[in-house]
């Protein structure tokens, strides 16, 4: 009987500090907007959003007939789909990545290089 009251009172105490703790990092993480980021395509994201961007004469014109906007750029940034086997990663300067997602009703692919302080915006592509 000691044996199940002892068992009792670890799961009572595991349970609250669990439940303090869950509220306490889920807090911490809102107020310093902390995120953790596992897997492969969320910390290729990450990375992307990090550093400066700069676009390729090509993207430049299509902002400038207004067929791509920074808010779509954006998007691809935070909630898109690295394709990591069309992706070249082996490069020692600039690794480039494609980018798919859903915009506007339309499957779209964003290439990007990712060189050492910089992100190269090259190319959007409509996928049928």
């Amino acid at each position: 009987m000691a044996f199940l009251k002892r068992l009792g009172f670890y799961l009572i105490g595991l349970s609250i500090g669990l439940v303090f703790l869950f509220f306490f990092l889920k807090k911490k993480s809102d107020e310093t907007g902390v995120s953790f980021c596992y897997l492969p395509n969320c910390r290729v994201l990450k990375e992307l959003r990090s550093k400066p961007l700069i676009y390729s004469k090509q993207v430049d014109q299509m902002v400038a007939e207004r067929v791509l906007d920074s808010l779509t750029i954006a998007y691809f940034l935070n909630e898109g789909d690295v394709n990591f086997k069309k992706s070249i990663t082996k490069n020692t300067t600039c690794k480039t990545y494609l980018i798919e997602g859903m915009v506007k009703e339309k499957f779209m692919a964003l290439t990007v290089k990712n060189c050492d302080s910089t992100i190269l915006i090259d190319d959007l592509q409509t996928m049928d």
